[in-house]
């Protein structure tokens, strides 16, 4: 467990990319795209969206950071900041890759753009090296030290 514990940040990192290359992308199409004569980025519905998805990626990659720091440096993971830094980065790929779907409408479903595939992509973040459950198994098991099942 202590290895997965020190790997378990890679994977979040990679997840963390996928969730920025989607947001990135949607950022610049919500710029681009013009609707009812103005860019779409000026409705906070999507000025709103992008907002929380910038900032959950920065609050994953900061999760990512420091466990890849403890791990690097030896420090031990007294509350499982590996599987954190995972179960957050994952779950905020497939939550910014749905997003950018959405920004994009109809054109992100269509294989024409590249969120569709991010977003297949970003789902196995949340499956891969310990499920999301998993994660806040072993979360909850090493904050409380008591064996849940």
């Amino acid at each position: 467990m202590a290895t997965f514990e020190r790997t378990r940040p890679g994977v979040g990192a990679q997840a963390v990319g996928v969730a920025r290359a989607a947001y990135e992308y949607a950022l610049d199409y919500a710029k681009q795209r013009v609707q009812f004569g103005r860019p779409i980025i000026e409705n906070q519905a999507i000025a709103f969206m992008l907002a929380d998805m910038k900032t959950s990626i920065d609050a994953a990659r900061l999760l990512v950071w420091r466990a890849a720091w403890m791990a690097r440096t030896g420090q031990q993971f007294t509350s499982a900041e590996g599987s954190m830094s995972k179960l957050v980065a994952g779950e905020t790929a497939v939550r910014v890759t749905e997003r950018a779907i959405q920004i994009l409408g109809g054109n992100g479903y269509t294989r024409e753009y590249p969120v569709e595939r991010m977003a297949r992509d970003a789902k196995i973040y949340t499956i891969f090296e310990g499920t999301s459950e998993i994660q806040r198994l072993v979360i909850a098991r090493t904050i409380s030290g008591v064996h849940i099942r």
